[in-house]
């Protein structure tokens, strides 16, 4: 795989975030867990994958990361800028890929036990022939990983999935996938009109837990202009634990605990 530029989601959301005001700081971002914020820890899983070439963060207050030892240059073993944050998630992908370009890696500053080898391991796994790849894991490996975790669940036919974070934008197609993610989020609260988007039949097949995995990767594909959509089913279920609420950070500091080093080669 040619170099790529990392692009980490480390804003807020318009008006604040609860969890951020829970832990007494202005964006989740910045909540520490095992002694380093989360953000430091996830630019130091990416700084030692040898596939990334830079690293962007998108944030609104770029001054809030300059004191972070982890992310200074001496600590930081690729080059790390920032980028404004648009109007929601997946506007600021569509922004970050119409100035970086592909291949684009996103993941989220709160994915906090983000390993090195994870990385590796989703970079690897990624079929060339995709334009965009997300990251899931089975149910069985979250709750083996985690006993306690409350996750969102996509029931399929083939199983039980949770998304990890992580995806990989490999070919300008992409954008037809970044906007389609736009579209649903525009929708999020007009659940009829996202159905009707996606086609009565597949939303009623989901319903009755009798759509795969796959055809529903096709579908969406087929929604995003053609592009080619890919899974890889990540082998820890760890990588499926994001932090959004105080039990998630009780549970991520456990974890964290446990965890050791943050990254190995």
């Amino acid at each position: 795989m040619r170099p790529l530029t990392a692009l980490v989601l480390a804003g807020t959301r318009t008006g604040g975030d609860p969890l951020a005001r829970y832990t007494g700081v202005s964006h989740k971002a910045l909540i520490e867990v095992g002694g380093r914020t989360m953000i430091e820890r996830v630019v130091g899983a990416l700084a030692a994958v040898p596939d990334v070439e830079r690293i962007v963060v998108a944030i609104e207050r770029p001054e809030l990361l300059n004191g972070l030892p982890g992310l200074q240059p001496h600590a930081c073993a690729k080059p790390l800028t920032t980028m404004a944050t648009e109007s929601g998630p997946s506007a600021t992908v569509a922004a970050a890929l119409a100035r970086e370009g592909v291949p684009l890696l996103v993941t989220t500053a709160d994915h906090a036990l983000l390993q090195t080898h994870w990385l590796q391991e989703f970079l690897a796994a990624c079929p060339a022939s995709a334009d965009v790849t997300a990251a899931l894991a089975r149910r069985n490996l979250v709750e083996a990983a985690a006993p306690d975790t409350r996750r969102t669940w996509l029931r399929f036919a083939d199983g039980d999935f949770s998304g990890c974070n992580l995806f990989l934008m490999a070919q300008p197609a992409a954008a037809g996938a970044v906007e389609l993610w736009r579209e649903m989020e525009r929708q999020r609260k007009e659940p009829l009109r996202m159905m009707r988007r996606l086609g009565w039949t597949v939303a009623l097949r989901y319903r009755l837990g009798w759509l795969t995995l796959e055809a529903a990767t096709a579908r969406l594909g087929a929604l995003a202009g053609g592009a080619r959509l890919s899974i890889v089913e990540m082998g820890d279920g760890r990588a499926a634990i994001d932090v959004d609420k105080p039990d998630d950070l009780d549970l991520v500091r456990r974890l964290a605990d446990m965890q050791g080093p943050l990254s190995r080669p």
